[in-house]
């Protein structure tokens, strides 16, 4: 069985749909979800599919051994940042080298970094008058959106079309394409 541990900040729409991806899975579960916001819509939702959602303090997450104690705990093969809003330190990216994916909303390498997540990133798709965007889903290292990309998907940016309008294009996207990655991740993991 390949344990996933999914960090999320927000409402976990995206954590939810990755865990009912995998619901059904014979050799891959969402075994645990991990947050620094104690108020993220992300544990009422996996509180009713019965995945343990826990949180840490920002300070935890950056020193890094309770969290490692509780990834070890329940065996995590790969982490999966699920609008986590904050940056993986360096204790847990030397724990889990190319074992954490993260999912940005805009095709890096454009309209990533430091401050650029939702709808942030589509209103600066739509002010610079771009004709597509689309998803990155790509591996973590120590800087915002560098890590090397895994997919990409793309959507078309329409004239008229508001920020509100290409998050929902890409919010689609999202929920196409990334419990697949995950799944496409995981067999080249022994």
């Amino acid at each position: 069985m390949k344990n996933i541990a999914v960090f999320a900040s927000g409402s976990g729409s995206n954590a939810e749909n990755i865990a009912r991806y995998f619901s059904n899975s014979d050799n891959v579960r969402v075994a645990l979800i991990l947050s620094n916001n104690s108020k993220a819509g992300v544990h009422e939702r996996m509180k009713k599919l019965g995945i343990p959602s826990l949180t840490f303090s920002g300070a935890e997450f950056a020193e890094g051994s309770a969290i490692l104690s509780k990834l070890k705990e329940y065996a995590i093969d790969l982490i999966v940042l699920a609008g986590y809003m904050n940056k993986i330190t360096t204790p847990i990216l030397q724990a889990y080298p190319g074992r954490i994916i993260n999912i940005h909303p805009a095709l890096l390498p454009k309209f990533g970094g430091k401050g650029m997540y939702g709808m942030h990133v589509h209103e600066a798709v739509v002010a610079e008058g771009e004709k597509e965007s689309g998803i990155t889903i790509h591996y973590v290292n120590e800087n915002y959106d560098e890590g090397a990309p895994i997919f990409q998907a793309t959507c078309p940016v329409l004239p008229d079309d508001n920020a509100e309008m290409v998050a929902n294009k890409v919010h689609a996207l999202e929920y196409e394409h990334f419990p697949r990655v995950i799944k496409e991740v995981l067999n080249t993991i022994s």
